[in-house]
C-alpha cells in the first residue's frame, strides 16, 4: 500500500531556526535570461540541521564530475556552479581513485573560503587508524588543511554499524578529527536500506548530517522518507538528499517524471540540501535553473505525484541501489570480501 507522509506533516519537525515556508521559499528575485533561456537569480539555501550553518539547496556532487573526459571543462564546469552560488561540495575519498578531491582541490585554488567543502572517509569497517590516513590524503589532495564536513561513506551493509562503532573503529577517527580541528562536522551516508540507516542513529551518536536516497519514488518501496527522514528531523541532524533522479536518471529519460519533478519533490521535503551528480554544463544549467525558481510542492501535489508513479516504484526498478549491488562501491565489496 502507498505510504503517505507528505510535506505538511513533515514540516512539523523541520530542524533549524527557519519555519518550513522561509527554508523553502524559492529566490527573492528571478529573471530570464533571453539569449541562453536560463533563470537567473540566488541559490536558495537552508540550515544545515543545528550547526548554526547555511548551504546551497543544491550540492555539487563529485563523483559523476569526476568521471568528465576533460579536467578543464571539468574546472569550466565548477567554476560556473561557484560563481552562480552553489557553496556546498560533496566528495569522497575513493571516487575515481582519488582523481575527483585532486581535480577539486586544483579547482578551489583561492576559492576555498565561498564552499563548504565535503569529503567522506572509505574505511568500510576497518579501523580508526586507516580512516585518519585516508583524512590526510583527503586533505593533501584537497589542498586545505581543514573539511567542513567529514561523513563515513556507504554504510549499506547489515554489520557496518557495528563495524563502525566499535572499539578502534571510524566513528573514532570522527571524533578525534574534530578534536584536532580538522574537520568541522561529522555524519554519515549510505543507499541501501533504511534500518541499516536507523541502526546508526540508534547509537544516539551525535551526528550533524546524514546522506540518504530521497526520489518520487522512494516512499513506496523501502521508504528513506517514511522512516530516516523524520528521525533525523526530529534530532536536528541535517538530512541530505541524494539518488533524486534515481542516481542514473533513467526515469526521466524514459518519461516517467521530469527532471524538474523530481528535483522539485525532494526540495519539498525537510532536507537541507540535495546532492546532485553533475557530469557537464548543461546539467549543471538545468538544476540551477530548477532550484532557482522552485516553489514547494503542497501536500496534495506530492501524493498526487506519488500515486502517478507508484506502479513504477513496487518493485524497486528505478532505485537499484537499495536492491543490487551495482550502486555498490568496489573497496566496500573487498572489505565485506564480496570479490
Amino acid at each position: 500500500m502507498l505510504k503517505t507522509l507528505g510535506v505538511v506533516g513533515s514540516a512539523l519537525v523541520l530542524s533549524g531556526p527557519r519555519g518550513l515556508a522561509e527554508a523553502m521559499a524559492p529566490a527573492a528575485t528571478t529573471s530570464q535570461d533571453t539569449e541562453r533561456g536560463t533563470t537567473t537569480g540566488e541559490i536558495p539555501k537552508r540550515a544545515l540541521g543545528k550547526t548554526g550553518v547555511e548551504v546551497s539547496v543544491l550540492c555539487f556532487g563529485g563523483a559523476h564530475w569526476s568521471r568528465m573526459n576533460s579536467e578543464a571543462e571539468a574546472m569550466r564546469v565548477i567554476h560556473e556552479a561557484i560563481d552562480a552560488g552553489v557553496t556546498f561540495l560533496d566528495n569522497a575519498w575513493e571516487y575515481s581513485g582519488g582523481r575527483a578531491e585532486e581535480w577539486m582541490g586544483k579547482a578551489l585554488q583561492g576559492r576555498r573560503q565561498q564552499v563548504f567543502l565535503m569529503t567522506k572517509v572509505c574505511s568500510h569497517g576497518r579501523d580508526k587508524k586507516v580512516a585518519m590516513q585516508q583524512l590526510e590524503e583527503s586533505l593533501r589532495r584537497l589542498r586545505t588543511d581543514y573539511l567542513d564536513l567529514w561523513q563515513i561513506h556507504e554504510v549499506i551493509y547489515d554489520d557496518d554499524p557495528d563495524r563502525h562503532f566499535a572499539p578502534g573503529g571510524a566513528v573514532e577517527a570522527l571524533l578525534e578529527a574534530k578534536r584536532q580541528g580538522k574537520v568541522r562536522f561529522i555524519g554519515f551516508t549510505g543507499h541501501k536500506d533504511p534500518t541499516i540507516h536507523l541502526k546508526m542513529l540508534a547509537y544516539d551518536f551525535p551526528f550533524d548530517t546524514c546522506q540518504l536516497p530521497l526520489n518520487v519514488f522512494d516512499s513506496t518501496y523501502r521508504s528513506f522518507e517514511q522512516d530516516v527522514l523524520p528521525v533525523l528531523n526530529q534530532r536536528g541532524i541535517a538530512p541530505l538528499a541524494m539518488k533524486t533522479m534515481s542516481g542514473n536518471g533513467a526515469p526521466i529519460r524514459q518519461g516517467i517524471i521530469t527532471a524538474e519533478e523530481a528535483l522539485r519533490y525532494v526540495l519539498s521535503l525537510p532536507v537541507a540540501s540535495i546532492v546532485s551528480g553533475i557530469d557537464s554544463r548543461e546539467v549543471l544549467q538545468q538544476n540551477l535553473d530548477i532550484v532557482r525558481r522552485f516553489t514547494p510542492m503542497t501536500a496534495a501535489e506530492m501524493q498526487t505525484l506519488r500515486i502517478r508513479v507508484a506502479r513504477y516504484a513496487m518493485d524497486g526498478r528505478f532505485e537499484l541501489f537499495k536492491s543490487s549491488n551495482r550502486y555498490d562501491g568496489r573497496i566496500g565489496r573487498e572489505q565485506h570480501g564480496l570479490l
